[in-house]
């Protein structure tokens, strides 16, 4: 019974696909689907806890993966975030979520030890993540000494940030999901931002931004 139940919401599911796709400009589907299944993936459990702000029942939910040693992200987080925050996020309208994807080894230290001051304080770790950013310069060409600077504002002293950092546990999570970002969902670059599942990629002006979601917060 449950194997000609399954089949027959099978058949069904895609007469209703051959439908719509017979409705549909070329293209569409195929936009559709990718949208579809973007979404879903990113509703999947990840290694390492989300770090979500705003209403989890928000019409939209933005996702955007960064590293911290990315201008274009560090640019984003100074000069859009705050406004995407104060207009859409604190409003109840946008739910947004903060994946790490670090381009390389001194983004990776910096990931770990922000979720290890934040301890699962969620206001706390966009806290770090923004202190982070305004000092990716240093973070870049003093490492060690700028973590070092960073753990201490955030209560830790040398041997816990050597701690936080050298976490393996930790960093094999971040490396479990920068993975699956990866390959399920063909993140390539940094910043790449989801709207309710639909990719956008590199630079981007809250202007822009703001164009996006305006009509998803019409519907």
């Amino acid at each position: 019974m449950i194997r000609i139940r399954y089949r027959f919401a099978t058949a069904l599911a895609l007469a209703g696909f051959a439908a719509l796709a017979a409705m549909s400009p070329p293209g569409l589907i195929g936009t559709a689907m990718a949208q579809s299944i973007a979404a879903s993936l990113l509703t999947q459990p990840t290694a390492l806890p989300d770090m979500a702000l705003g209403d989890a029942k928000a019409p939209v939910t933005i996702f955007e993966f960064a590293s911290m040693s990315c201008p274009h992200c560090a640019a984003f987080e100074q000069n859009v975030f705050p406004m995407l925050r104060s207009k859409y996020i604190d409003a109840g309208k946008v739910r947004y979520v903060f994946r790490e994807f670090p381009l390389d080894i001194k983004a990776a230290s910096a990931a770990v030890l922000a979720r290890c001051i934040a301890n699962g304080n969620v206001e706390k770790f966009y806290g770090v993540i923004d202190t982070m950013f305004k000092q990716q310069d240093a973070l870049m060409e003093q490492t060690k000494e700028t973590l070092l600077a960073i753990g201490k504002q955030g209560g830790l002293d040398d041997k816990g940030v050597d701690a936080c950092v050298g976490d393996q546990s930790a960093m094999d999570k971040l490396s479990a999901d920068e993975t699956f970002a990866s390959q399920k969902l063909k993140v390539d670059a940094t910043p790449t931002f989801f709207i309710n599942g639909r990719m956008t990629k590199g630079a981007i002006s809250f202007e822009e931004f703001e164009a996006k979601l305006k009509p998803l917060l019409k519907k």
